[in-house]
């Protein structure tokens, strides 16, 4: 089997990690990959540190039909079977491949994000193109919410995400208590996830200013590459006179060495497709408190594996912290029950159920 994964991402968040997990999966199961990524984005470079075949390209605006003449191209000239399509770009490109470029190749599609098709014309004939044979949903939530989108909703399938449970082992380093210059014994309440609107950190913010009297010794950490609002958010910080009890990090390459030595991961979206830095936390035994939205409480199951509040909630989050926190017992309790939950997550068994989906797709019709 030749597929080639389709990305238009130029940084680098879960849906790109995902890609990653995915492509050692099924390279381990015999299956022969090509990567379709932006030139010079996170996920080239990663394709050329690594070595596994790719092929850039460079990428303008979304409705351009020339991407998609080069997915066609490359799918004649390497005998691809199956294009995976990993973000709504990469859908319309693939699109354009087949319906200007005369591609035939059977694609697979990835949803992650946890809003409804959009209305508009053009997004309704995408998701309904006939070439699109699967719908890959990232969380059960995401399956219900598209289903009446849909022309033939029996193509939805559900893989949750998955994860290297051999990367993230429980062991506290103590580096980046030495790297911000922190005694061990301060608590660390870290979210990780890109500075974007949908992450919600306004409510990160705010529920760390409900918790500072409170907590008196903990720092506050802000995880990830700017999405859209680092600037935004560092105002709101420093209005809010918070600048020496919550940092920005940015982009971290070393999240399964910093991960063990957070107190607690307070994950405060307000739409999420399922939170893959929610299961890094269960492999690394740190106890979670997190919002309600889209598909988080399939793996935060609540008072099981983590705590549940409403989005927009800062109080709310910030008693169900203090209830963790304040509660060795039930503390040990969810983060063990969160380690064996989590170990049906692995990239393998993500890898094998997306394998399943293509052979599937790849039947005699």
């Amino acid at each position: 089997m030749k597929v080639l994964h389709l990305s238009s991402a130029r940084t680098w968040r879960g849906g790109e990690q995902q890609i990653a997990w995915l492509h050692r999966g099924l390279a381990q199961r015999g299956v022969q990959q090509w990567i379709a990524c932006v030139r010079d984005s996170e996920l080239a470079h990663w394709c050329a540190r690594e070595g596994h075949p790719y092929l850039p390209y460079r990428k303008a605006a979304a409705i351009n039909p020339l991407p998609g003449k080069r997915v066609a191209d490359w799918c004649r000239s390497k005998g691809i079977d199956l294009i995976h399509l990993h973000d709504s770009h990469a859908h319309t490109y693939g699109i354009f491949a087949q319906s200007l470029w005369g591609s035939r190749c059977p694609m697979v599609l990835s949803r992650r994000v946890d809003f409804p098709i959009s209305p508009h014309a053009f997004s309704r004939w995408k998701y309904n193109h006939p070439s699109v044979r699967a719908i890959i949903c990232v969380s059960d939530f995401i399956r219900r919410l598209l289903h009446s989108d849909l022309d033939r909703p029996e193509r939805l399938q559900v893989v949750h995400d998955g994860i290297d449970l051999e990367r993230f082992r429980f062991q506290k380093t103590g580096k980046l208590h030495r790297e911000l210059g922190l005694a061990p014994d301060i608590p660390l309440i870290a979210n990780v996830a890109a500075i974007a609107p949908h992450k919600d950190y306004f409510t990160f913010v705010d529920t760390a200013a409900a918790l500072a009297g409170r907590l008196p010794k903990a720092r506050f950490l802000i995880i990830g590459a700017d999405g859209g609002e680092e600037a935004a958010i560092r105002a709101y910080i420093e209005q809010g006179g918070l600048g020496e009890r919550i940092q920005l990090l940015g982009f971290r390459r070393d999240i399964p060495e910093i991960l063990p030595e957070m107190e607690l991961l307070l994950f405060t979206s307000k739409t999420e497709g399922l939170g893959s830095s929610l299961l890094d936390a269960f492999a690394c035994r740190v106890p979670v408190v997190a919002t309600r939205a889209g598909g988080i409480p399939e793996i935060v199951l609540e008072g099981q594996t983590g705590l549940l509040a409403n989005i927009q909630a800062p109080e709310a989050l910030a008693e169900r912290v203090l209830e963790l926190l304040n509660q060795p017992a039930k503390r040990r309790a969810i983060t063990e029950r969160a380690s064996e939950f989590v170990q049906q997550f692995s990239g393998g068994v993500m890898a094998q159920k997306t394998l399943a989906i293509y052979r599937k797709v790849l039947e005699p019709r």
